[in-house]
């Protein structure tokens, strides 16, 4: 991987996009760390997603780190597993909602943003707040340290606007555009929803405020009541039949998509890609209600004795080339960055809301357009930001009762 030049990683286009699918592999970010790197190690956790071996390899290659290794796995099971005393891992790579608990349990060792060289292509999501919601029901209120923004619980590395993904053969956009339609009885046996409990009844409530069920204000934090009522509402939908799977992993979402056996599911915008990449008819909905807005970053943990390499993988991802491998399996960086180094003409498809330019790429044509538009345009359709519920216990408690049901 490291002898391959800058030049060559942008010329290269379908590398970057295949890393989820298992493609061609990732290339080097022109990046020069701390020499004595090469006396730590890192060890990471998080979604199949970012921990990838190619993107660990070309870390290793390029900063010198002395041994990298990673282990995929989703978010409940990660938060568990450190929550219980484990010292495996010199960091998570967590999402944003999920930091509340690690601080309140003090396992995080805060990194300071003036020790990331990269950190001052940051987007403004991630630096300023928005008036559309309190601080804390947003990532810029979840990822900091000190209200001066000055260390980070988590630095961020990617994010994205989650909506349904759909099969437009099989199911009208119209009828996709609503949340309520993960539960909509036309789709039978053929919808998916997360396995993350925070997420599922994020999306229950949204799909239950839409037909008129239940009006929370916020569904990422809803009451007890709601909770309550949530838990009622997915057991009975469970029990009816409507779902064909509650999907954890990547590779299960795109294979149910894919075959058929799912026509609409909660989805991540990459599995919705790599449907389209077979040839199969794939489209990520338009939201009424809104999107859900999250991100996910390298969180360093409090037991490492290897700060320094998570300090610099974290800011190797927010190097250039590493953020064409995000822009291109259809999340965002949260960095600037990515523009000096992608492609111009990929640049305005992916952020810019531009018609498509050159040959067919992963089922992507002439004159195609993203889904949903521009990162401006989607930003500005946003429900609610993923964000730690004040009635955890309770949730977590029903969605057991969901899962035995």
């Amino acid at each position: 991987m490291s002898t391959y030049s800058r030049r060559k990683f942008l010329q290269t286009t379908a590398g970057s996009a295949a890393l989820a699918a298992g493609g061609m592999p990732f290339l080097g970010a022109q990046q020069a760390f701390a020499a004595d790197l090469a006396n730590q190690e890192l060890r990471t956790v998080g979604l199949s997603v970012t921990v990838q071996e190619r993107i660990l390899n070309d870390f290793q290659q390029s900063s010198g780190v002395g041994a990298v290794n990673g282990k995929a796995d989703i978010f409940p099971n990660t938060q568990t597993e450190i929550l219980s005393g484990t010292d495996a891992y010199d960091c998570w790579e967590i999402i944003g909602e999920r930091l509340a608990a690690m601080v309140a349990t003090d396992k995080l060792a805060p990194v300071a943003a003036a020790d990331l060289k990269n950190w001052s292509g940051i987007r403004d999501t991630f630096t300023t707040a928005s008036d559309r919601w309190d601080r804390n029901r947003q990532i810029v209120g979840q990822i900091w340290e000190d209200e001066s923004q000055t260390r980070l619980n988590m630095v961020p590395t990617v994010y994205n606007y989650d909506s349904i993904g759909y099969r437009p053969d099989l199911v009208d956009a119209e009828e996709a555009s609503t949340w309520a339609a993960l539960f909509d009885p036309k789709f039978k046996g053929k919808t998916g929803l997360n396995v993350d409990p925070l997420i599922a009844f994020g999306q229950a409530i949204l799909a239950m405020n839409a037909l008129g069920l239940l009006e929370v204000e916020n569904p990422g934090n809803p009451d007890a009541a709601s909770i309550e009522e949530a838990s009622k509402f997915l057991i009975s939908k469970k029990k009816d039949g409507q779902f064909r799977a509650l999907w954890g992993d990547f590779g299960e979402l795109v294979n149910l998509l894919a075959s058929g056996e799912m026509v609409i599911a909660d989805a991540w915008q990459p599995a919705v890609m790599a449907v389209k990449a077979q040839g199969v008819e794939c489209s990520y909905a338009t939201m009424k209600e809104g999107y859900r807005g999250w991100s996910i970053g390298v969180s360093p943990l409090k037991t490492s004795n290897n700060l320094e390499a998570v300090t610099a993988y974290a800011d190797y991802w927010l190097s250039g080339p590493p953020a064409i491998a995000v822009s291109e399996q259809g999340y965002y960086s949260p960095t600037v960055n990515v523009k000096e180094v992608m492609d111009p003409d990929k640049y305005a498809f992916w952020y810019e809301g531009q018609p498509w330019v050159g040959a067919t790429e992963r089922g992507i044509k002439e004159g195609d357009l993203r889904d949903g538009g521009s990162l401006e345009t989607r930003a500005a359709n946003v429900a609610y930001w993923h964000q730690w519920p004040d009635e955890y216990d309770l949730l977590i408690r029903k969605w057991d009762e969901f899962l035995s049901a």
